[in-house]
Order: structure tokens, then C-alpha cells, then sequence
């Protein structure tokens, strides 16, 4: 699970202490998987050191958690990966319990009803 750039944004830092620096730059990543980010941004909008980011994607991208080109990094899409890593599951708890569990219905509720165009057939 992610939250969102406000939470992001207006949690504290004790609200995320619990996290290490590498579950934060997951969870970062996983908040903005939209998009993709140089280290240096995902220092500064995490508060954390330069070199200590760059450690964290380096065991990130060794676990196949992130994906990287060029100086970009982006979260990985593989769902199943990220449910089978440990801190993603941790990041997860922690985020439920100080935020609440994410409600299926109100996803169902705000749902599309056609299918994105990747999840439809090649009909032309």
C-alpha cells in the first residue's frame, strides 16, 4: 500500500520513524508510482541523505522493487513482488494503523466502468 502526496506531505516524522530509509524511499516511490524520480528529488522530498537514498535504491533495485534507466527510478509495477518484500508489508501495517485500512468498496465505488485500453483485447 501507498498514501498519498498530502499524507506524505503533512505526516511527521515520527508518524513514519518506524520506517527505514529504505521502506521510505519504497514508499515514496509506491505513493508517486505514476512517475519517476531522480535520486536527488527522491532525497529531498523524503528528507533524507543523498548517499543514503542512493544505498536504499541500489538494495531496492537488487530486490527488483524499483526499475531504473537512465537517472530516473520508478517503483516497479509487478504487484506481486512488491507484496512478497517484507517492508512493503511492514510500510503497509504502519500505514493502515495510523490511517486506516483502505476501504474496497469506496475503490469500487470511484471505479471505471470500461476496462483501461491495456486490459481490453487487441480488437481493431
Amino acid at each position: 500500500m501507498s498514501i498519498d502526496r498530502d499524507t506524505f506531505e503533512s505526516a511527521s516524522e515520527e508518524e513514519l520513524a518506524d520506517l527505514s530509509a529504505t521502506d521510505q524511499v519504497l514508499g515514496f516511490l509506491g505513493a508517486n508510482s505514476d512517475r519517476a524520480f531522480k535520486a536527488a528529488e527522491i532525497a529531498r522530498q523524503t528528507d533524507l541523505d543523498s548517499g543514503t537514498v542512493s544505498t536504499a535504491l541500489s538494495r531496492l533495485k537488487a530486490r527488483d522493487l524499483v526499475e531504473h534507466k537512465a537517472a530516473y527510478w520508478a517503483i516497479t509495477e509487478n504487484e506481486e513482488r512488491l507484496q512478497s518484500y517484507d517492508g512493503y508489508s511492514r510500510a503497509t501495517a504502519l500505514f493502515n494503523e495510523q490511517l486506516g485500512a483502505e476501504d474496497g468498496d469506496e475503490w469500487a465505488t470511484h471505479a471505471p466502468e470500461e476496462p483501461h485500453p491495456s486490459q481490453q483485447g487487441n480488437e481493431q
